[in-house]
């Protein structure tokens, strides 16, 4: 069976909505529900959470993952790139422990409607179709090309070409939003390339599983959803 590493990435700072990795959603703390999707999961073998927050790393162990080490003051910021975080930790298993798994998964504590279905179909994508990457995606709510841009004067301006318009919504092509619920790739491609390569496949997923939290609005929506899969 392949090595497949999961990287919880779950800083303490949060401007939108702050603590909210460990805010109550549910009766459970957000980071606990990518905790539990990734030990449910049938092809995660390691669960790991990378933090800065003493607090966190608390509750992340209490829920079942390791949180081998603390993650670096410069990798923890604002504008800290996700991809970044997840090479430290792969860097730093190499070095402290030679361990290398085959593939490594980031896992988001924001998208806590992503399943160990969802997690275990989107491996299954990336080896099937012999893919470099895989990335989570749900369909676009609001079409790129109805979109535009407003001038410093205050004018409207097409964003996309419209040489061509399409005036039915039915005729538009279908566009996709990164949900940010799995990234996914061989431990190699994670090092070189990242995330997006001209073979990185896409894992579709419903809106309803593709909530990403980062205002109370989207928390509130997270926690609805919860409370009726709860009913069904």
């Amino acid at each position: 069976m392949p090595e497949l590493l999961a990287v919880i990435t779950a800083r303490g700072g949060s401007r939108a909505l702050p603590r909210k990795n460990v805010a109550l959603l549910c009766g459970k703390p957000l980071i606990a529900w990518t905790i539990d999707a990734a030990l449910q999961s049938r092809t995660v073998t390691r669960t790991v959470v990378t933090t800065d927050d003493d607090e966190i790393a608390m509750m992340a162990q209490r829920y079942g993952a390791e949180v081998p080490f603390k993650r670096p003051a410069d990798l923890a910021g604002d504008t800290s790139p996700g991809i970044a975080v997840v090479r430290h930790a792969v860097q730093w298993f190499d070095e402290r422990e030679h361990y290398r798994p085959d593939f490594v998964i980031h896992l988001q504590p924001t998208s806590p409607l992503r399943t160990a279905e969802d997690i275990d179909a989107a491996f299954g994508l990336l080896t099937e179709r012999g893919a470099d990457a895989v990335v989570s995606v749900t369909p676009a709510h609001h079409h790129p090309y109805w979109t535009r841009t407003v001038d410093e004067d205050g004018w409207l301006h097409d964003f996309l070409d419209q040489s061509t318009p399409i005036l039915v919504r039915q005729h538009l092509p279908p566009v996709y939003a990164v949900n940010g619920a799995i990234y996914l790739a061989s431990r190699d491609v994670v090092l070189t390339d990242g995330w997006f390569t001209s073979r990185t496949a896409a894992y579709v997923m419903p809106s309803d599983r593709s909530v990403d939290i980062d205002t109370a609005m989207d928390f509130a929506m997270a926690q609805l959803l919860l409370d009726v899969t709860k009913v069904k």
